[in-house]
């Protein structure tokens, strides 16, 4: 497995393992990611899985008092010696089976104002952009910009819009953008300024669920489901 070490500060490391996008780099972020979790490492504060990368922050001080004999070592030095042990155990079969997580998506109307202009963007009818959009083939490569945000892969060329020139101060927890090539989910409500095409009343943000508040990951993967307004208000009332 080819891969590069990089400080990040003083208190993390940067495991590179790629430069673009791709399906084959997320499945290497993935497989380190697993590697990581089933381990139980002391000086590790916490990892942080994106595109192409794996960021592991340590505690300096930790590692300092259990090397007592080689004070001269820097922290940084002992981390990617023990990174390096770690990834040697890595295999290129070792993967798992993705999680499927179905949103329901109630398109249009007040809950997509853009809808309109990304079909018109790319001279199609409202209804061919809701078909083509919940008919993608979609893998969340990283969460991150808000808690619980999903930035979503997978989504047809033939629905690529660019941001809105003028970002929005307010975006309601839900709503359902288009950013280039790729969609996202609104977790909570925050400023942003993707193209809005619906709303899930599915909660993908809960701060009180301390195992997991956030309910979807890097790996998993997505189905978009459209609803009317009817289902997304019974849906609403049942979360």
């Amino acid at each position: 497995m080819n891969y590069t070490l990089r400080p990040l500060g003083d208190h993390a490391v940067v495991i590179q393992l790629g430069n673009s996008i791709q399906q084959e780099t997320h499945e290497l972020v993935k497989s380190v990611t697993n590697l990581i979790e089933s381990q139980s490492i002391d000086w590790l504060v916490e990892f942080i899985p994106a595109f192409t990368t794996v960021t592991l922050y340590y505690d300096p001080i930790k590692i300092i008092e259990s090397h007592m004999p080689f004070q001269n070592t820097l922290p940084y030095s002992v981390v990617c010696s023990e990174i390096k042990d770690l990834l040697s155990e890595l295999t290129n079969d070792e993967k798992t089976e993705p999680r499927i997580v179905d949103i329901p998506v109630c398109y249009g109307g007040e809950f997509g104002p853009d809808l309109e202009e990304v079909a018109n963007h790319h001279h199609l009818s409202t209804e061919e952009v809701i078909n083509i959009h919940s008919n993608g083939d979609y893998l969340v490569y990283m969460i991150g910009f808000a808690p619980g945000f999903p930035y979503i892969g997978g989504m047809s060329s033939e629905i690529a819009t660019p941001r809105r020139k003028s970002p929005r101060l307010k975006i309601p927890a839900g709503s359902v953008g288009i950013a280039g090539e790729q969609t996202g989910v609104y977790p909570i409500e925050t400023p942003g300024g993707w193209q809005l095409i619906g709303r899930t009343p599915v909660k993908l943000f809960q701060p009180d669920n301390n195992a997991s508040p956030s309910l979807l990951k890097a790996g998993d993967r997505i189905r978009f489901t459209p609803i009317s307004l009817e289902e997304y208000k019974a849906l609403e009332e049942e979360q």
